[in-house]
């Protein structure tokens, strides 16, 4: 079951926020500073302590990595103590985590709904805006040998990216996306000792010469390939726009489009206005797409204004800037004519 719901109360940047999340595509948008990447960690953490057993708490330290990866850091910063809480729903199974600006360890931490949450493990996959791929090699083992400061998301995006093909048939949709995404890169993915390369005609071109936009749509093809990205798993994007030449942003978001109609739920944070209306032009009636605009009140608070319209997004900070650069190109045009 898709992720329903997540309430965060004096967490991070957040006082008070609940959110109804679509078992579709979840676009988050707002200005820097408004919570969109620690919604996705959140939901991740939720996830991936219900395939792996980790305790949820651990996880939130490990993907947010706050100094000393001391929990109670992830408390809201206000006078005196002060304690914050995450809760993460699937229909009627809740985990929730609870402490204060005093806890230190995750062990100290309060955990409710753990067992029932673990029940049934729930695969995810979290892309980071910093690529990886390219630095691959040797970088696992020397994450699990020193104390070296990077979120366990970079950590995981490797670990699934390695990830042989599963055992079994391919099914016909899983093929049609392997092929729109190897025309798109001209090749496949191919990983030998540590290392990725970019395979076709001309032979093995390694990731550290090739496009960062294009090692983004490889890792894509990698997670289709090896069967992370399946009907009933949950995808973290943030900023899958970054790097990436904006005429392939249509089969970007046509892929992401096609994996929710297999049954996979996604979540992707982005700043770009062409991402978002290639999002509102492909949709179909039948695609379950929900945008979720995070901005600050006048009291400085963080709230979420959700829609499952384009047009009806408020704010949308992101078509006003557009809106605005063409008025003032037509302004700046009209005035050269009359000059």
């Amino acid at each position: 079951m898709a992720l329903t719901k997540i309430e965060l109360e004096h967490f991070t940047a957040f006082s008070n926020l609940k959110l109804k999340l679509s078992p579709g595509v979840n676009v988050l948008v707002g200005a820097n500073g408004t919570g969109k990447t620690h919604l996705m960690k959140v939901c991740y953490a939720a996830c991936d302590a219900a395939k792996t057993g980790v305790s949820f708490a651990e996880k939130l330290v490990r993907v947010f990595l706050p100094s000393r990866r001391a929990l109670g850091r992830l408390v809201k910063r206000q006078r005196g103590r002060a304690r914050g809480a995450v809760e993460v729903y699937r229909g009627n199974r809740k985990l929730r985590a609870s402490f204060s600006t005093l806890t230190e360890q995750p062990t100290s931490a309060t955990i409710t709904g753990a067992k029932s949450w673990a029940d049934s493990g729930l695969e995810s996959v979290y892309i980071p805006v910093k690529e990886m791929l390219s630095n691959a090699p040797g970088f696992l083992s020397l994450y699990s040998a020193r104390e070296i400061h990077f979120e366990e998301v970079y950590v995981d995006i490797l670990s699934r990216a390695y990830l042989p093909v599963l055992r079994g048939p391919m099914g016909r949709e899983r093929k049609r996306l392997l092929t729109k995404l190897q025309k798109a890169i001209d090749g496949k993915i191919t990983v030998r000792s540590e290392e990725f390369f970019l395979r076709n005609k001309q032979g093995n071109l390694e990731f550290t010469l090739l496009a960062e936009g294009m090692r983004k749509l490889g890792l894509l093809w990698l997670l289709i390939q090896n069967g992370n990205l399946q009907n009933g798993s949950v995808l973290f994007w943030d900023e899958p726009e970054t790097n990436l030449n904006p005429k392939l942003f249509g089969i970007l978001i046509d892929i992401l489009l096609e994996l929710q109609r297999d049954g996979v739920q996604i979540f992707f944070a982005t700043h770009d206005y062409v991402i978002l209306k290639e999002l509102d032009l492909q949709k179909k009636n039948s695609d379950k797409v929900a945008f979720h605009s995070l901005y600050r009140e006048e009291t400085g608070e963080i709230a979420c204004d959700t829609t499952d319209s384009y047009l009806d997004i408020h704010p949308n900070a992101i078509a006003e800037t557009f809106t605005d650069l063409y008025d003032r190109e037509i302004e700046r045009s009209l005035k050269g004519s009359t000059g």
